[in-house]
């Protein structure tokens, strides 16, 4: 959904994107057509090519190789290194201080990030998209406090995900196919999953690394005060190539012993749809 100068009406406020940067505007009285002209003419502060933006497109060039491939872990390594992105490399720095939100043209000081207080009801998730091809995807989501991405799946995908800003809850599960299971359990369509994060987040924090069956590939996002993450997807959601996130939504129906649960997919819920705006950060070129 692309709207002018990057705003989205959100609920009863409205919420923008300038330069990448997310604001809100306030409501203000009517004025002249003189003064309206004046403002429009503002020339907006041209955004300059952020180096480690750059750097993550051309590591993500030489890890995602399409569809159907999982990058080994040893190749992951390998161009972080060659990149400089070293993502929970022990003896590196990770990517959490190389990726900053100005690299994205996001600041803590913008009033989106400032206003802790909880919205009214379910407020909605806003999300942009930075870069998408067919290998992978860069995505910005925008979370206000409180607000929930419920509980998903990324199936056959690798994802490298980055709170950063804000404090967020993130519970994330894999499935489990190693505990015997009696015959009604394996007949319905629940699945055993095991718990493997279940903590609270404070940016900065450390990238995590998400494969398809292992790192917590089904996970959940609750916002404890208002939250910027960033999602990178190999291979992205794709409906016709049978990756589509509205199939993929999961909800916990059953409590197992230790840390196992059973999740059964669900149609997602109405409440849990996102706005879409278009990104107008610094560009990958």
């Amino acid at each position: 959904m692309k709207m002018d100068a990057g705003l989205v009406e959100h609920r009863r406020e409205i919420s923008g994107v300038v330069n990448g940067k997310v604001v809100k505007k306030k409501k203000v009285r009517r004025r002249s057509s003189s003064s309206s002209s004046s403002s429009s003419s503002t020339t907006m502060k041209k955004e300059l090519p952020s180096f480690t933006l750059q750097q993550l497109y051309s590591y993500c060039k030489n890890v995602f190789k399409g569809p159907g491939i999982v990058p080994p872990p040893q190749d992951v390594q390998k161009s972080l290194q060659h990149t400089g992105l070293y993502a929970l490399l022990p003896h590196y720095f990770s990517l959490a201080h190389c990726l900053v939100p100005e690299d994205f043209g996001l600041s803590r000081d913008l009033p989106f990030f400032k206003t802790e207080s909880c919205v009214k009801g379910n407020p909605r998730v806003t999300y942009t998209t930075v870069y998408k091809c067919r290998d992978f995807s860069l995505v910005l989501f925008f979370l206000p406090a409180s607000a929930v991405i419920p509980l998903h799946n990324h199936p056959e995908m690798t994802v490298f995900n980055k709170l950063l800003l804000g404090k967020m809850h993130i519970k994330a599960y894999d499935w489990d196919d190693s505990v015997d299971v009696d015959c009604s359990e394996k007949s319905s369509s629940r699945r055993l999953a095991k718990l493997k994060a279940n903590s609270v987040f404070t940016s900065p924090c450390n990238t995590s690394v998400l494969y398809p069956t292992t790192g917590g590939n089904i996970h959940e996002f609750t916002a404890i005060t208002p939250c910027a993450v960033l999602d990178v997807l190999g291979p992205p959601y794709s409906k016709e190539d049978g990756r589509d996130y509205a199939d993929e939504t999961l909800a916990e129906v059953k409590d197992s012993e230790y840390s196992f649960r059973w999740l059964e997919e669900i149609e997602m819920p109405e409440n849990s749809e996102m706005d879409g705006i278009e990104y107008l950060g610094p560009k990958i070129i």
